[in-house]
């Protein structure tokens, strides 16, 4: 049977790393499951792999959209089901490596049937997000479906949003429709999870972001920040920078902030990846730990 190897960790845990190490040992292209390095304008924001990393292995997934595509789990389910069947073609073994937890759960267990969101209900939300701010929707989805709440990434509007539409089209909480049913897949899966000591984490996030500001994150952000109204920029790394160029908080507070929602958002991916009992767990650099285990 054809087998798919998933590689998966909190943010700064330093996956791109070892996932390079694994493709290269299994001879397999790099598939991203990363849901914000797709988008080719934020490749620091995002801390995307750069183009002598993709030169190393052949990367799918990375920067190959614009900030102004819609896209979803769902989306990416598809796509990446379907390049995964063409791989497989040539390949035994191939490499899926990320940390957005709804895209790694689409390719392994499949997106829960959701009901389509009517255009008024979307353009509605789409109003309020503009007009009330991130965080009272938030609020209100705390209301509405507490459970939701507790694991969303209440940083991402593209989730919370959804989440009250559904909602509202509906009646229902956005957990009554995730049934958790896993879809059948015709390859074997097999899960690691890379973690450190928390300290350690909190260390290297503060660190990546020092990184990513003398990298040119600031530039980043202002070249894309004409376009702040759009989904993809509702994101840790941006919104604070753009908050910065609004004159509402300083250029230090900013950079402090994205530490802090890196970090917030760190501690939510641990808590949706602790859930899986697929998930075997290594350090990062027990790299022939990782590869003797595949190999087994």
């Amino acid at each position: 049977m054809k087998r798919l190897v998933v590689l998966l960790g909190p943010t700064a845990v330093g996956k791109t790393e070892v996932a390079l190490q694994l493709a290269e040992h299994l001879n397999s292209p790099i598939v991203n499951a990363d849901s914000r390095q797709i988008f080719r304008e934020l490749p620091i924001g995002t801390a995307a792999p750069t183009a002598e990393q993709q030169q190393r292995v052949q990367h799918f997934f990375v920067g190959s959209h614009t900030i102004g595509d819609y896209y979803s789990a769902a989306c990416y389910e598809q796509d990446a089901l379907k390049l995964l069947e063409n791989l497989f073609n040539t390949h035994d073994t191939l490499l899926l490596s990320g940390g957005s937890m709804m895209y790694i759960d689409a390719v392994c267990r499949g997106i829960d049937d959701i009901p389509t969101v009517r255009d008024d209900i979307r353009t509605e939300m789409k109003r309020r997000l503009n007009e009330e701010g991130l965080p009272a929707l938030a609020d209100e989805l705390q209301r509405l479906d507490p459970e939701h709440w507790a694991i969303v990434d209440r940083q991402n509007p593209r989730r919370v949003v959804h989440a009250l539409e559904i909602c509202h089209q509906t009646g229902r909480t956005y957990t009554s429709y995730r049934t958790n049913t896993a879809k059948q897949r015709s390859f074997e899966i097999v899960k690691i999870g890379l973690n450190r000591d928390r300290e350690e984490l909190y260390r290297r996030i503060n660190q990546r972001v020092l990184d990513m500001m003398e990298g040119g994150l600031l530039d980043e952000a202002r070249s894309v920040y004409p376009q702040r109204h759009l989904t993809a920029l509702h994101t840790v790394g941006y919104k604070e920078l753009f908050n910065f160029f609004d004159g509402t908080i300083s250029l230090e507070e900013a950079v402090r902030q994205i530490q802090s929602h890196t970090r917030e958002y760190m501690r939510k991916q641990l808590t949706w990846f602790k859930r899986d009992g697929e998930i075997v767990w290594f350090h990062p650099d027990a790299i022939n730990e990782i590869l003797h285990f595949i190999n087994d």
